[in-house]
């Protein structure tokens, strides 16, 4: 398999967490969007990261749905989203907040810093979804015990978390202090220094 995009965007590393913890053997292509456009158009029309080409030549080009392709090469015991509900759908909500914050994190940042006139009515809009989705994610971790959000293992729904929290924080620094949020620092923290975080792991490098 072929993981294309750079591991500061919280979609690509969430992939590329995953290939490493399921110990799949993948290369990684750290094109850009914005530098590297031409190479990604002819396998994905969108062009956008994450872009994932499987060894039959498909490319799959959203995160949800690479992982779930990934999860069903993995035994019931070892894929990162439960198979049974309730639990499944707790899990895949937790990750749709989780990369929720990570869109509204890009779109702030593109209209900061691609735009000429700033839409403030956009900006506004994007700061408060911002605050509002890690306000309540810190209520939610608060009232949970454990290491994982889950379970007594990492999955799926806690690497969003934390990959969407390193690029918030990263990317708007006087918007998610994570100091302001001990439960989801704490969490961050632990994800954080895992082997598989810090190999799968980028500066943040904001577009040219």
């Amino acid at each position: 398999m072929i993981l294309i995009g750079q591991y500061d965007s919280p979609f690509v590393r969430r992939v590329g967490i995953a290939l490493t913890l399921y110990e799949l053997p993948f290369e990684h292509r750290p094109w850009s969007v914005f530098g590297n456009g031409e190479k990604i158009g002819p396998l994905n029309p969108l062009v956008r990261v994450p872009t994932l080409q499987l060894d039959d030549g498909l490319v799959l080009v959203e995160s949800h749905a690479m992982l779930d392709y990934l999860d069903g090469l993995m035994p019931t015991e070892r894929a990162l989203f439960p198979r049974e509900e309730p639990a499944r759908h707790r899990a895949l909500r937790l990750a749709g907040l989780a990369m929720g914050l990570a869109e509204k994190a890009v779109s702030l940042f593109y209209e900061l810093k691609l735009h000429d006139q700033i839409s403030e009515t956009w900006a506004g809009r994007c700061r408060s979804q911002i605050a509002g989705t890690v306000a309540a994610l810190e209520r939610e971790r608060a009232e949970r015990g454990g290491d994982w959000w889950f379970s007594e293992r990492i999955g799926h729904a806690d690497i969003a978390l934390a990959c969407a929290l390193r690029f918030a924080s990263d990317a708007h620094p006087d918007l998610v202090a994570l100091g302001d949020y001990p439960a989801l620092e704490a969490h961050s923290a632990r994800c954080e220094a895992l082997d598989v975080f810090r190999t799968i792991s980028q500066p943040f490098i904001p577009p040219a």
